[in-house]
C-alpha cells in the first residue's frame, strides 16, 4: 500500500528553529515546502522537536518494544549473540526486525569471538553486516588485530573495539580506587583502557584502517583519542549515559544494576568525559542496551553479570547534557543519529532532502520517572532506576510509516 505524503508542521527541527517536514514514498522530501501533494495528511507538532530517528550504535540484544520506546529506529546489533561469525547468521539478523525496526548486524571479527582466526568477514558484508567488531573483549594478539584491520579497511567497513587490556582486567569486576577497596572488590586500574587504546592506535597508523572505540570512559584513554585525531587519523569513540553521569560511588551497595563493563570509573574520569562530550573528542553516544534478568543480576556482585537495559533512558539522558549545557540540540543528534549511520554507511539519521524518513517527535519537557519494574525492555536492569527525567518520544515513523 502506498502511503500518503505526510507533512509535519509546526515543529522545532532538531529542537532549534520552528519549521515543517514533507515526506513522500517514505523519504524526506521538502524541508519547509511552500506547497504539498495533493491528500497530503497534516500533523501538528504543536512546537514538539523533530528529530531522526536514533540510530542505537552496538546493542546486544533486539529489543524492539524498549527501541521504540526510546525513538530507536535503526540498531547496530553486536556480534556477541551467536555470535555473529557467518553469512547465514547475518541475514538472519537482518532481518529480525523489519519492517518498523532495521536491524545491522556488526560481523564478528574473529570466528567463534576467540580473538585467533579471521571470519569470514566479506561474505557477511554481502549478508549485511556494516560494520566489524571485537565484541565484548579486545583482540588480545596483535598480529591477529592488524591482519582485521588491513581486510576490514579493504572492504570498506569499521572495525569497532572494545578498550580493555585484558592482562589488567581479567577477574576484575571494578575500577582501583577508594570505592573498590571499601567493598573488597576485585578491580583493575583505569590505564587498562588507555593501553588497549595505544596498541590499536599505533595499528592504525600502521594500516590506515578506520576504528572506533565502541566505550571509552577514562580522561587517559580520552587524552590517547584528542591525540589521534589531531594527528588525522580515522579514529572515533563512543559513550554511554552511564558512564558522563554515574561514578564508581553507584556501586556502594553492591548494585548490581551498575556493575557495568568497562566498570563505572571515579568522579574525576566522569567529569573527564563530559569535557570530551562538549569539546567532541566523543562521536557516539548509545545506549549500550543489554538486558540482563534476575538470574544474571540477582547475585552478589562478582558473580552478577556486567549490562544494563539502556535502550529506554538514552534519549532522556541525552537531552539532560543539553540542559546542563554540554551539547547543543543538533549536536545531541549528531551523537544518537547523524554519526552512528556515518559509520554504518547508511542513507539516515538526519533531517536532509532525500533520506530515509525515519523520523521522532519529542515532548524535550516531559517529566517521567525511570522505573526498573515498568520498563518496556524484557528485562530493567536500568542503572539509573527511580532517577526523575524529562523528555520523551510522542510519535516515531519508520520510513514514512507511522509506528507509535
Amino acid at each position: 500500500m502506498e502511503l500518503k505524503p505526510l507533512l509535519i508542521a509546526n515543529a522545532r527541527l532538531l529542537g532549534g528553529e520552528p519549521g515543517s517536514l514533507l515526506v513522500a514514498s517514505g523519504r524526506i522530501a521538502a524541508l519547509n515546502p511552500s506547497e504539498t501533494p495533493e491528500g497530503t495528511e497534516t500533523i501538528d507538532a504543536k512546537g514538539q522537536w523533530l528529530a531522526p530517528g536514533i540510530i542505537d550504535f552496538g546493542v546486544f540484544a533486539t529489543d524492539k518494544p524498549a527501541f521504540h520506546f526510546g525513538g530507536i529506529t535503526r540498531a547496530a546489533l553486536m556480534p556477541d549473540s551467536g555470535p555473529l561469525d557467518g553469512a547465514g547468521l547475518v541475514e538472519r539478523a537482518a532481518k529480525g526486525g523489519k519492517p518498523d525496526l532495521w536491524v545491522h548486524p556488526i560481523a564478528a571479527a574473529t570466528k567463534g569471538l576467540a580473538g585467533a582466526e579471521l571470519a569470514e568477514i566479506g561474505l557477511m558484508q554481502q549478508a549485511g553486516a556494516r560494520a566489524v567488531a571485537t565484541g565484548r573483549a579486545r583482540i588480545a594478539d596483535a598480529g591477529v588485530m592488524r591482519r582485521v584491520l588491513s581486510y576490514a579497511a579493504s572492504l570498506g567497513l569499521t572495525v569497532i573495539a572494545h578498550a580493555e587490556d585484558e592482562g589488567l582486567t581479567a577477574g576484575a569486576v571494578a575500577t582501583d580506587g577508594e570505592m573498590a577497596t571499601r567493598l573488597g572488590l576485585a578491580s583493575a586500574p583505569a590505564i587498562a583502557e588507555a593501553m588497549a587504546i595505544t596498541r590499536d592506535i599505533m595499528l592504525v597508523e600502521e594500516t590506515g584502517a578506520p576504528i572506533h572505540f565502541r566505550q571509552v570512559t577514562t580522561a587517559r584513554g580520552l587524552e590517547i583519542v584528542r591525540a589521534a585525531k589531531a594527528k588525522g587519523l580515522p579514529v572515533t569513540c563512543g559513550i554511554t549515559p552511564a558512564h558522563l553521569f554515574l561514578s564508581d560511588t553507584a556501586i556502594g551497595d553492591f548494585r548490581t544494576f551498575a556493575r557495568l563493563s568497562p566498570p563505572l570509573r571515579s568522579e574525576d574520569d566522569r567529569h573527564a568525559c563530559l569535557s570530551a562530550i562538549t569539546d567532541g573528542t566523543i562521536d557516539v553516544l548509545a545506549s549500550g542496551h543489554d538486558p540482563r534478568g534476575p538470574e544474571d543480576k540477582r547475585l552478589p556482585f562478582a558473580e552478577a553479570l556486567p549490562g544494563m537495559a539502556g535502550a529506554e533512558t538514552l534519549l532522556a539522558m541525552g537531552l539532560q547534557l543539553v540542559r546542563d549545557g554540554h551539547v547543543t540540540p543538533a549536536r545531541l543528534f549528531d551523537l544518537l543519529a547523524a554519526t552512528p549511520a556515518k559509520l554504518l554507511g547508511l542513507d539516515a539519521g538526519m533531517l536532509t532532502v532525500g533520506s530515509d524518513a525515519d523520523l521522532i517527535l519529542i515532548n524535550e519537557g516531559a517529566p517521567w520517572q525511570v522505573d526498573a519494574k515498568r520498563m518496556a525492555a524484557w528485562a530493567g536492569n536500568t542503572p539509573f532506576d527511580g532517577m526523575p527525567v524529562q523528555g520523551r518520544v510522542t510519535a516515531l515513523w519508520k520510513g514514512g510509516q507511522r509506528i507509535r
